[in-house]
């Protein structure tokens, strides 16, 4: 039996998160955070921990992105 690919994953932001993201108007920042959120949105495991938060929370960075999830 052929194995099912896994989907991707749903993001949500928090109030705050949409009000950062309303205020990007640099197209390069926008790609830029657009190639961030379809990476994890395919591995979300990409990020690496936070220590000591709970609950656990994960951290990814790329391209000048950094992505608290």
């Amino acid at each position: 039996m052929a194995q099912q690919a896994r989907g991707r994953a749903r993001i949500f932001f928090t109030d705050s998160a949409a009000k950062q993201i309303e205020a990007i108007t640099d197209e390069a920042e926008i790609h830029a955070l657009d190639r961030a959120l379809t990476a994890l949105s395919v591995a979300p495991d990409l990020g690496s921990p936070i220590p000591d938060s709970h609950p656990e929370l994960r951290e990814y960075a790329v391209d000048d992105v950094r992505v608290i999830y």
